[in-house]
């Protein structure tokens, strides 16, 4: 069975408020077994626009890729993202 990644390109605005989201976000993560391939790090913008940081996560499938980002512990952590950052976020199975 294929996996189900979350793709996430961020752009912090206020560097104060995001771990607050990263706490928040922490149970949504355990609950559906998150694993972080890629967070952040420096990185070369080759084509195209970026932002500041770049994340990764894999999950066992794409169904449990979407019913992380659909649960409600993740909607309220989506919440306080939205208030210190910017976002370009996709879920796609590989």
């Amino acid at each position: 069975m294929a996996k189900g990644y979350w793709i996430v390109r961020v752009s912090v605005h206020d560097r104060d408020r995001y771990p607050d989201y990263l706490a928040a976000a922490e149970p949504a993560f355990e609950k559906f077994g998150a694993n972080f391939i890629v967070s952040g790090g420096p990185f070369d913008s080759m084509e195209g626009t970026s932002r500041d940081r770049n994340v990764v996560v894999e999950f066992k499938d794409l169904a449990t890729a979407k019913a992380c980002y659909q649960s409600p512990e993740y909607q309220a952590a989506k919440a306080i993202r939205q208030r210190c950052s910017e976002a370009d976020f996709i879920i796609i199975e590989g």
